[in-house]
């Protein structure tokens, strides 16, 4: 009796063992892809909407889980009026229904109401500064999960006191950062999706002197010592790059879908986004043209002819 009892015992023991293996495997072997677009700069002019119907029709066609953006989803909210601005988001707003799958939006400076002396608003306007984009959007930082990673969305922009933008992560968004954190498992791969670079070559290649960087990334950073892998996607300087630290940290600069404002290329890199392929733990990705370029050189030819 006790040696049928034991032999239960450890048969039920296997079984278990191998249904949570098996279910652990499925975990990390889960795959999936999501599409990054950033600085859109959509407005009426310069067939801005045209070139972003293709990027939409571009990704519907590769179907990823979803979409995030990395900001400059509008040009220009910054000078704008009221009228002219909220024009701009209801714009973006209604073409971005085209994608058939979510959208997860991120702020970038060209998103910001009225924050430039230019403007005929003024500071206590209530869309002024991020209430614009939060009136279409919901808030300006924020996270989510899925299959396995988690994905946080952040604010990387400020006003400074004589009306220009600049690049850093708030105390009360390095809180809520500390604290969302806090509840994630450090095996877990993580995600930051950050409008202004957090890590870039362009100090050394421009001399830019790390101007238009977040300059506080450090402390996300510390926070994330701990953690297993971490992608960082950003925006904002127009050009396509890749980096990785220690086969931990890994950060893409995905380029823009406006190039240099609807007009052609800026800094050589060609039009376009990033599609990222996750299986398990890791990624690879690739950098998509939607067929902008080709589209405004076939308008320039028909227009000389």
């Amino acid at each position: 009796m006790f040696q049928k009892a034991l032999y239960t015992f450890f048969l039920g023991l296997i079984l278990i063992t191998g249904i949570v293996g098996q279910n652990n495997n499925a975990k990390k072997g889960e795959s999936f892809t999501f599409a990054f677009l950033t600085d859109i700069h959509l407005k009426p002019e310069m067939n801005a909407p045209k070139g972003f119907q293709l990027a939409i029709d571009k990704v519907n066609e590769l179907n990823p889980d979803f979409v995030i953006t990395g900001g400059d989803l509008v040009y220009d909210a910054m000078r704008g009026n009221q009228a002219r601005s909220d024009s701009l988001f209801f714009l973006y707003k209604e073409m971005s229904t085209g994608f058939k799958m979510p959208v997860y939006n991120c702020l970038g400076n060209h998103d910001l109401f009225a924050i430039y002396a230019e403007s005929p608003e003024t500071s206590d306007h209530p869309d002024y500064k991020y209430g614009m984009f939060e009136r279409y959007f919901g808030k300006t930082y924020y996270s989510f999960d899925h299959k396995g990673w988690h994905f946080v969305v952040l604010n990387s922009l400020d006003v400074t006191e004589n009306k220009r933008y600049t690049g850093v992560f708030s105390g009360e968004e390095l809180e809520w950062l500390k604290d969302d954190l806090a509840k994630v498992d450090t095996l877990t791969p993580v995600v930051l999706v950050t409008h202004l670079p957090m890590l870039t070559a362009r100090a050394q290649v421009k001399g830019s002197e790390g101007r238009g960087n977040v300059s506080n990334s450090s402390e996300i950073f510390v926070m994330l010592e701990d953690y297993k892998k971490i992608l960082i996607l950003q925006g904002h300087i127009h050009w396509r790059e890749y980096g990785e630290i220690n086969n931990r940290i890994h950060y893409i600069t995905g380029g823009s879908i406006a190039g240099n404002g609807w007009k052609g290329r800026r800094h050589n890199t060609k039009e376009g986004f990033v599609l990222i392929k996750v299986n398990g733990d890791d990624f690879n990705w690739e950098y998509i043209d939607h067929g902008w370029e080709a589209e405004r050189l076939k308008n320039n030819m028909s227009d000389n002819n």
